[in-house]
């Protein structure tokens, strides 16, 4: 089991494009294989960050997830918005950013 979390800094006013963008990846990563978790928060103090939360059976499934066509199509919609990201790979014995 790995967890993943993806934190957005993203440029003032633009939370809607990119949460309705984000909605679009969700559903699919939802129902593919090895996806046991996955969702979008706001920060309640930052109105421009936003932090998804994903839980993934192993590193494969992860990885796939990664090379989708929607993760593909996920990250051309949001780069106008997003001023910076951070990825975090938390497996059972140590933490991965990529």
């Amino acid at each position: 089991m790995i967890y993943v979390t993806a934190t957005f800094r993203i440029r003032p006013s633009t939370i809607e494009p990119f949460v309705e963008a984000a909605y679009v990846l969700i559903d699919t990563a939802r129902r593919q294989p090895g996806c046991v978790y996955y969702d979008l928060h706001a920060s309640v103090t930052d109105p421009d960050r936003l932090v998804c939360m994903e839980r993934w059976s192993d590193r494969a499934s992860f990885d796939a997830h990664l090379a989708s066509s929607q993760v593909a199509a996920f990250s051309a919609a949001i780069e106008p918005f997003v001023v910076s990201s951070n990825v975090e790979i938390i497996h059972p014995d140590h933490i991965e950013v990529i």
